[in-house]
C-alpha cells in the first residue's frame, strides 16, 4: 500500500508545472546533531544548492540511532521534492545490517550524489599519551576490558572502524555511544573515553591528537600521521555522505538536484569549507552513487556478519 501511494504521489507532482515544483522550499534533514562534520557539511552546502534550485533549502537536524532517526524521517516523508537526507555511511550502509529493528529499508530511499569520502582518523586528548596504536593497544591490554572508545552511536563507522582495531589488535575495548560528534569529543576531552575515531575535521576543531589514520595511505592535510598499516594493522575505513530523497520522487526533480549538487561542490566558498573540515570533495551523480552505494551494503553486510558485531559490542 505505501509504495502504491508513493507512485500515486509522484505522478501527482508530475503534473505540476515545473516553476511551481522549483518554488517549493526543501529541508535537507542532517541525522547528526548541529556542529558536526555532517551538519556543517550541509550548511556550506545549503546556500548553494538554493542558488542552483532558485528555492530555499534549510537544514534541519535529527539525531539519534546513530543517524537512524533523521533517516528514517525522510523514508516517511512525501517523495513530493520537497525533503532531502544528507547521510554519512553508517546510517545507509551499516545500519541496515546492524538493526533488526530499523524503521527503514535502503528501499526507501533514492541515491541523488555523493559529496565526500574522508578517511577515518583515530584520535586521542590534547596531551593524551596516546600517540601512536601501540602506546593503544598496551594501555588497552593493561586496562583490561575498563578502556573505553567513544562512538557516534551503535552501528556508526567508528563504532565499527574501532571494534575492527580492537579485533586486530586482540585487545579488550568498552564501546561508549554518544548521539553525535559534539557529545563524543566532550567525552573524550573530560577523559570519560581514552579515543575516537572519526573524519579529519573533528581533530582539526578540537585540537586533538592523531593517532593513525586508517587510510590506504598518509594525506596532504596529515603528512605527519602514519597509518595504521604503517603500524602495523591493516586497517581501511573512510566516511562518504551523500543526497537522499524518499523513494518516489519524481526522476526530473532527483536530476535538477543532481546538477546542483554538482555546481554546488564547484563553488569556492563550499571548496574552502570543506578544506577547512580536511573532507575531501567525492562527487558521484545518481547513477555512479547508487552503484558504489549497492557495493557499500554488500560490503558492510560482509563485514558485519564476518565479525558478528552486535549493537552491545
Amino acid at each position: 500500500m505505501r509504495s502504491l501511494l508513493a507512485r500515486l504521489t509522484a505522478l501527482a507532482i508530475l503534473a505540476l508545472p515545473g516553476a511551481a515544483l522549483a518554488q517549493a522550499p526543501i529541508t535537507v534533514v542532517v541525522n547528526f546533531v548541529a556542529g558536526g562534520p555532517s551538519d556543517l557539511m550541509g550548511r556550506l552546502l545549503a546556500p548553494e544548492l538554493s542558488a542552483a534550485l532558485g528555492t530555499q533549502v534549510v537544514i534541519k537536524n535529527s539525531a539519534g540511532a546513530a543517524g537512524g532517526i533523521g533517516a528514517a524521517e525522510v523514508a516517511r516523508a512525501r517523495p513530493d521534492g520537497t525533503t532531502l537526507l544528507l547521510s554519512p555511511i553508517g546510517a545507509m550502509a551499516i545500519q541496515p545490517h546492524f538493526r533488526a529493528d530499523l524503521p527503514y529499508r535502503p528501499a526507501d530511499f533514492a541515491p541523488i550524489c555523493q559529496v565526500a569520502d574522508t578517511p577515518v582518523v583515530v584520535m586521542s586528548a590534547p596531551g593524551s599519551p596516546l600517540r601512536s596504536l601501540a602506546e593503544v593497544i598496551s594501555r588497552a591490554r593493561e586496562a583490561n576490558g575498563s578502556f573505553n572508545f567513544a562512538s557516534t552511536g551503535p552501528g556508526s563507522l567508528p563504532h565499527i572502524a574501532t571494534v575492527a582495531l580492537a579485533r586486530a589488535a586482540g585487545v579488550p575495548m568498552t564501546h561508549i555511544p554518544y548521539r553525535g560528534n559534539a557529545e563524543a569529543v566532550t567525552s573524550l576531552l573530560r577523559g570519560d573515553v581514552s579515543i575516537f575515531a572519526d573524519q579529519p575535521g573533528t581533530l582539526r576543531a578540537n585540537n586533538l591528537q592523531a593517532v593513525a589514520l586508517l587510510a590506504e595511505r598518509r594525506t596532504p592535510e596529515f603528512p605527519n600521521t602514519p597509518t595504521a598499516r604503517e603500524q602495523g594493522v591493516d586497517l581501511v575505513y573512510s566516511i562518504w555522505s551523500g543526497l537522499f530523497a524518499p523513494a518516489g520522487t519524481p526522476p526530473e526533480f532527483l536530476a535538477r538536484v543532481e546538477a546542483a549538487c554538482q555546481r554546488a561542490l564547484q563553488a569556492p566558498a563550499v571548496i574552502e569549507g570543506f578544506q577547512r573540515l580536511a573532507t575531501p570533495i567525492v562527487f558521484r551523480n545518481q547513477q555512479d552513487f547508487a552503484t558504489f552505494w549497492a557495493a557499500e551494503l554488500e560490503k558492510f553486510r560482509g563485514i558485519v556478519q564476518a565479525a558478528g558485531i552486535r549493537p552491545g559490542d
